[in-house]
């Protein structure tokens, strides 16, 4: 048999008091319920904790070394529990979060400051990643929160925490690019480079979509995985592309952004519903507050 918890606290305040009286009233309990609990405990043990005698109540050599392991015990008890309610509380724990390619320039270092500055206790990791490994990464738990623009997947939670001016990016020395504004009709005749269809389909049949209303098939002649890759291929002059404002912090030469009338992009984060854990909840509300206050889409 071992002893538990309480007679371990039984133990402790006997021998702090060093006396039997004095630690039933700190502890709130009768006299004789303290000595059979401590009796209970030396028989448990098979050895004599206490000497007592007229000149009161005193710990026997075994009760000596037994009292600093006890404490330790106490301690370590103690500090599981703190630990839990902390965890409960979501104060403590890791978290993974993933960038998409073209946010994380601007959004990573505005949400990783805010993370680091209300949930201290809290580790993360991060990574920035395309579309289609960042989906499933959430899905399959590998990450507890992305930022991304809206994925268009069934069963993701999902907040908008961002919205930005979608833009034309066309070389610098461009015909149309000293116009203040652009509407994507006006862009019929133009080459354009623009992502693999295998990148993210829901996004390219948006694409279609919007190309379709706009009366044009583009001519698409070429294709580049990433936004650097894109902006060097416009900025080279081999075609035009579509963007978010955000990213014209990655290409500050060579290329020249007019904003697309009407035409904006939300910035989102995603999560599984069913992630439980609390410090994911305490995130989200940073987030949001951050959000509230910070335009996300500057370069942080």
């Amino acid at each position: 048999m071992t002893p538990d918890l309480r007679q371990f606290r039984y133990f402790v305040a006997v021998a702090e008091e060093s006396s039997f009286t004095r630690a039933a009233t700190r502890l709130m309990l009768t006299q004789q319920s303290l000595s059979q609990q401590i009796s209970a405990l030396e028989r448990i043990l098979g050895t004599k904790l206490f000497d007592r005698d007229s000149r009161g109540t005193r710990l026997t050599d075994t009760g000596a070394l037994f009292l600093a392991e006890a404490r330790a015990v106490l301690d370590r008890a103690d500090g599981a529990v703190a630990m839990v309610r902390r965890a409960a509380r979501g104060e403590v724990g890791q978290l993974r979060l993933a960038f998409l390619a073209t946010t994380a320039n601007h959004l990573l270092p505005p949400v990783v400051r805010a993370a680091r500055k209300h949930l201290a206790g809290v580790e993360f990791s991060t990574a920035e990643t395309t579309i289609g490994p960042l989906v499933e990464g959430v899905v399959d738990g590998r990450y507890d929160l992305a930022f991304t623009h809206p994925p268009q997947v069934p069963g993701l939670a999902a907040r908008t925490i961002a919205t930005e001016q979608v833009c034309v990016v066309l070389p610098e020395g461009h015909p149309l690019a000293d116009r203040t504004e652009l509407s994507l009709s006006d862009l019929a005749d133009e080459r354009w480079v623009t992502t693999p269809r295998s990148s993210w389909e829901p996004w390219h049949r948006t694409f279609d979509e919007n190309f379709r209303a706009a009366g044009f098939v583009p001519d698409i002649v070429a294709r580049d995985a990433s936004v650097q890759g894109l902006l060097g291929l416009v900025a080279a002059g081999v075609g035009i592309t579509r963007l978010g404002w955000s990213a014209h912090n990655l290409r500050r030469t060579g290329v020249v952004f007019v904003p697309l009338a009407g035409e904006a992009m939300p910035t989102e984060m995603v999560w599984l519903p069913d992630n439980t854990s609390p410090a994911l909840r305490r995130l989200l509300d940073v987030i949001v507050d951050l959000a509230a206050t910070t335009d996300l889409t500057i370069s942080g």
